[in-house]
């Protein structure tokens, strides 16, 4: 299983869209307050679909109180930062089941400080042309999962 952390989520259609991705993957998925939303609005279920009932959410008050926890998360697992600002393309890093994909809220990205706190081989970049800022959320999480899922096996998935 790997775990996506959305940190401070702002696009509810995003965020519904990326429940429905964990629950097809066997994926938990991680949010770290403040959401720019209520996971009730409409346009989360709307893009969640019936998907809520099969899907592993979990919500964090602060990257610190999830950051506390992740051992007990994931024993010894990595944690992969998605950011423009990262030399190292998603495809090369060694994913391992239990590692946890981290992305940050569309319109800023991840604050420095989380990105400072990680080596650079954990920091991860989709490749694109020079002058695009970035991809959208949805879909970098589900570029990102798949390709750790791909160097897994895709265990657990027909």
């Amino acid at each position: 299983m790997f775990h996506i952390v959305l940190y401070q989520p702002e696009i509810p259609p995003n965020t519904g869209n990326i429940i429905r991705l964990a629950a097809n993957t066997q994926s938990r998925l991680h949010l770290i307050e403040p959401l720019g939303f209520d996971l009730d609005e409409k346009k989360v279920r709307r893009a969640g679909l019936d998907y809520h009932e099969m899907s592993q959410v979990a919500k964090w008050t602060d990257w610190k109180a999830f950051v506390d926890k992740v051992d007990e998360i994931s024993a010894s697992a990595t944690i992969y930062a998605f950011t423009t600002k990262a030399a190292q393309y998603y495809c090369d890093a060694p994913f391992r089941s239990g590692d946890i994909l981290l992305f940050g809220p569309e319109t800023r990205g991840l604050p420095m400080e989380i990105l400072e706190s990680l080596p650079d081989n954990q920091k991860l970049r989709l490749p694109m042309q020079t002058s695009s800022r970035s991809l959208n959320l949805s879909n970098t999480v589900a570029i990102g999962l798949y390709e750790a899922l791909r160097q897994t096996g895709f265990t657990g998935l027909t």
